[in-house]
């Protein structure tokens, strides 16, 4: 990494340094603290709410020393140094700041989320900066799905859909000038690197030929199920089973293609441009299974590696409960500390492969390599699931989630509904109700958090859901009230 040049330090300092003045007793004291000590104390504050004035504060302080790098440096050159690092990791912890408050369709907001998909270096929003977040961590979800070569294009389709999302969503602000336009450039170009990702990894399924396509689909999926067996504890040898079977069967196709002395042939006989790619596959999940098998009693991973083994469980436990709770105990910025912690193990390999101390490489590789891909695709579910509500209106947001829930269950089993059964819904609106001024919801500073419109609307459908319950309810009461309870025939049936 090159080193910082002098002109750029001043602008270093402003985003890590503490600045200090000597007190009377000539003794240091902080006066004022670094761009990212501000955002990491906010962070940590589990105190209070995040407020969106603080977040647009540091936003404001962020820019404000790019378009100072800016002017310092010029357009057809690329840098890569210390500074270009450092405005990655604030702003990708920044961008998760813009979710947690809410902004989901504010352009600094797709930053975090862009990165999470992204392969190659970053270029930082000076001009011409590459560099590489630490929050987005260095290999991610498409660059370890090329790696891998696992996927068909039901993998690739979502990613195809949030690419289009968040394009909308920076083109949106750019025309309107919401940010600088360095910001947008930064965003634009990040896009046109995942979409040509993206390409490239549709490209690699093109050669495949049409009649290996439902072989490679297989393939694609009997490997996953082996991966995710391996990373299991305990015995797996019921579950194995059937996987092999499979496998032998694909490797003894009879019917069209067929497979003979090793390759797969297709119609007449001629071995088709996919060949490799479908006969290396079929032979890597052989080789899963047969370490699974031979790995069994050692718990599939080698002792030098399973500290590593053991870290990787538990990121992946711990985010796959906030998968589940998310909606009631996440906070957007939790997720950096697990970026880091999965950059550093990513950072571990070598040539794709962990090692250990004497540069070998032990058994395991494929149980670990599934959960750090799996780690990533739980914190990109995580960022693309997060909602346009802030963190202060999200227990009003969960609440009438609960309350809806509730009702429509209600509705479902039907009445006769009384108003003692209808009373807790009633409580509950009625306290939601008159926690609005005006038909909004007021932050404890006075602002109005992000998520009005949304919250609005799930109330009012609250509401209509009550009414039709004690509409049903009141229409029961009427058809008991018109019934002959006597067990009588009328008169008029009698006189006949």
């Amino acid at each position: 990494m090159a080193p910082v040049p002098q002109e750029e330090l001043p602008i270093l300092e402003a985003l890590i340094k503490y600045a200090f003045a000597a007190s009377a007793g000539l003794t240091l004291i902080p006066i004022s603290r670094s761009i990212r000590n501000r955002l990491t104390a906010l962070k940590k504050d589990r105190g209070e709410f995040i407020k969106a004035s603080d977040v647009n504060q540091q936003y404001q302080a962020v820019v404000k020393q790019i378009t100072k790098l800016n002017d310092i440096r010029d357009d057809n050159s690329t840098y890569n140094n210390r500074l270009d690092t450092t405005l990655a990791d604030v702003f990708s912890l920044l961008s998760l700041f813009y979710l947690t408050i809410g902004k989901t369709r504010d352009a600094p907001a797709t930053y975090c989320q862009i990165a999470s998909m992204r392969v190659s270096a970053y270029s930082y929003p000076a001009r011409r900066v590459s560099c590489t977040p630490v929050a987005a961590v260095r290999r991610q979800i498409l660059n370890h799905m090329n790696e891998s070569a696992v996927y068909n294009e039901t993998d690739l389709a979502p990613f195809h859909r949030r690419l289009t999302e968040l394009r909308s969503i920076v083109q949106q602000d750019g025309e309107q000038a919401k940010h600088p336009k360095a910001l947008t450039k930064l965003l634009e170009r990040q896009l046109n690197e995942c979409d040509a990702i993206v390409e490239q990894l549709q490209e690699s399924l093109a050669v495949i030929s049409p009649e290996l396509m439902p072989v490679h689909q297989k393939l694609v999926t009997v490997r996953r199920q082996l991966v995710a067996l391996a990373a299991k504890e305990g015995s797996q040898k019921a579950e194995l089973k059937p996987l092999q079977e499979e496998l032998r069967r694909i490797d003894s196709l009879s019917t069209f293609p067929t497979r003979v002395d090793g390759k797969f042939l297709g119609a007449g006989g001629v071995i088709p441009s996919s060949q490799a790619i479908c006969s290396s596959l079929l032979e890597e999940c052989f080789e899963i299974s047969h370490e699974i098998k031979a790995n069994e009693d050692s718990k599939n991973v080698a002792s030098s590696l399973k500290p590593i083994y053991d870290r990787l469980s538990e990121i992946r436990f711990e985010l796959e409960n906030l998968v589940m709770t998310h909606r009631w105990s996440l906070r957007e910025t939790d997720l950096w500390n697990y970026s880091l912690s999965l950059q550093e193990i990513d950072k571990m390999r070598v040539d794709g492969k962990f090692v250990d101390s004497e540069g070998n490489r032990p058994s395991g590789q494929f149980v670990l390599l599934y959960l750090l891909r799996r780690c990533y695709g739980l914190i990109y579910r995580l960022l693309s699931s997060s909602e346009p509500v802030s963190e202060e209106l999200m227990p009003v947001a969960n609440k009438l989630t609960t309350v809806k829930k509730c009702l429509n269950e209600v509705l479902k089993y039907g009445g006769p509904f009384n108003p003692r059964d209808l009373y807790p819904y009633q409580l509950a609106l009625f306290q939601i109700d008159s926690m609005r001024k005006d038909g909004r919801f007021i932050g404890v500073d006075g602002t109005i958090p992000e998520g009005q419109g949304i919250i609005n609307a799930n109330l009012s459908e609250c509401h209509e859901l009550l009414k039709e319950s004690m509409d049903e309810g009141e229409t029961e009461e009427d058809d008991e009230e018109d019934f002959d309870y006597s067990g009588s025939e009328s008169d008029e049936p009698a006189k006949q």
